[in-house]
């Protein structure tokens, strides 16, 4: 029984333990405003690096498949 209590004291541990204060946010506009052509860059980045490798590996998928 000593066992069981002993394990629901260290839940209750790691359970307060895993409290976050809030972040520190600010309702400012942006101090920098990005162009147009630096939004394009930015975004054809962004698709790039996520969809990129997932078309390769979808393009390939029959070859992944033969060589099981």
């Amino acid at each position: 029984m000593s066992g069981i209590r002993g394990s629901v004291n260290l839940l209750r541990v790691a359970a307060r333990s895993q409290i976050v204060s809030k972040a520190n946010l600010s309702h400012k506009p942006a101090k920098h405003h990005l162009s147009v052509g630096e939004q394009a860059i930015a975004m054809t980045a962004f698709f790039v690096t996520i969809l990129g490798p997932s078309g390769y590996v979808l393009a390939h998928l029959e070859d992944y498949k033969h060589h099981s």
